[in-house]
């Protein structure tokens, strides 16, 4: 049976759940569960979650002690399992992991062998993985987790309690914040794209900014984030970006905003705050896009967006415009099919 990737246990009843998530209880308030599991995977101990109408249906054939569902569920009449009713599914199951993960012991210690330059001191509960490098004069944090085979360059700063996974790269002068992820694979502040056209080839620009990444952000693996020609390239506070997304060079993110996997963001952009971008969206250079936008997948964006629009397709328009334009591609043939009728 496949589990949701957690490797430390809890143990807890659905009374107790209910009262650290806020929500009441429908049925045996001692059921207890040990484990999380996905519902039509989900065996006695397990606790699940129904936050997709579509997935309701598992409601009666799960195997699951304990099921966090919303306040309005309908439940099914030959229920098995115990439910917590609560405002928000799966923000509840979100709090839920983040407290038993936490439970998990953090590593500690330096490994062998590793490298750490002149003027860099390491807090006593750092943990430094095998392999990594640590350039001169180079801020670490409190709390610290550095994977092995990490490189981070001279004079750069990391914030207490951020965590950098196996292989992440942070080239010299690049500042990371408190309570930071990065994923393997990840870099963080290789050149930008700069060239100037000379006389039939290209001249590289030197770029000599840096990359400051704000307090509680998470960057997926391989993701890159390039410096900046001069000035920085900023990701803010509590921005979310999933795998494989590149961030061209002095781009300025704002706050809490989510990036689906391969979005690519051209140079010199603007990007405000609260904004949610699906996968693969291309953003053209030097544009500015504002607040609290919802972007569907695969979009292209070539100039300014104002705030609170949902936007899709190539080039992004409104949704709804969207959503007529399809109809009216499907159309298309039988329309040119009547007027070539109509024209003989």
């Amino acid at each position: 049976m496949h589990k949701l990737c957690l490797d430390v246990k809890m143990d807890i009843t659905a009374k107790e759940l209910a009262a650290y998530c806020g929500g009441s209880v429908e049925g045996d308030g001692s059921a207890t569960v040990s484990d999380f599991a996905k519902i039509e995977e989900a065996g006695k101990g397990d606790l699940s979650f129904i936050a997709n109408p579509k997935y309701a249906h598992y409601a009666s054939t799960t195997n699951a002690s304990v099921l966090l569902v919303s306040k309005n569920f309908e439940a099914p009449s030959d229920l098995k399992a115990t439910l917590v009713r609560v405002e928000d599914p799966y923000s509840s199951l979100a709090r839920l992991m983040t407290m038993v993960a936490a439970t998990k012991p953090k590593p500690k210690g330096i490994e062998n062998p590793v490298s750490v330059g002149d003027g860099t001191q390491l807090p006593e509960d750092i943990y430094l993985g095998a392999f990594a490098y640590i350039g001169k004069n180079v801020k670490v944090g409190k709390g610290v987790q550095i994977y092995p085979q990490c490189y981070i360059g001279d004079n750069c700063e990391i914030g207490d309690d951020t965590v950098l996974y196996p292989g992440v790269k942070i080239y010299q002068g690049c500042k990371v914040g408190n309570r930071c992820i990065i994923h393997a694979g990840a870099v963080i502040g290789s050149d930008g794209f700069g060239f100037a056209p000379v006389a039939g080839h290209f001249e590289k620009i030197p770029q000599m900014g840096a990359v400051i990444i704000e307090d509680d952000v998470e960057i997926g693996a391989n993701t890159t984030v390039d410096r900046a020609t001069f000035g920085n390239t900023i990701i803010g506070k509590g921005t979310k970006l999933d795998n494989l997304i590149q961030i061209a060079h002095n781009v300025k993110v704002g706050e809490n905003n989510v990036f689906a996997a391969q979005v690519g963001i051209a140079g010199s952009t603007k990007i405000g705050d609260r904004n949610k971008v699906g996968g693969q969206c291309g953003f053209a250079g030097h544009i500015s896009i504002g607040n609290d936008n919802e972007i569907g997948a695969q979009s292209g964006l070539h100039s300014d967006v104002g705030n609170g629009k949902r936007l899709i397709g190539y080039p992004a328009v409104e949704a709804m415009q969207f959503a007529r334009n399809a109809v009216n591609m499907k159309r298309l043939a039988e329309f040119l099919a009547a007027q070539n009728r109509k024209n003989k």
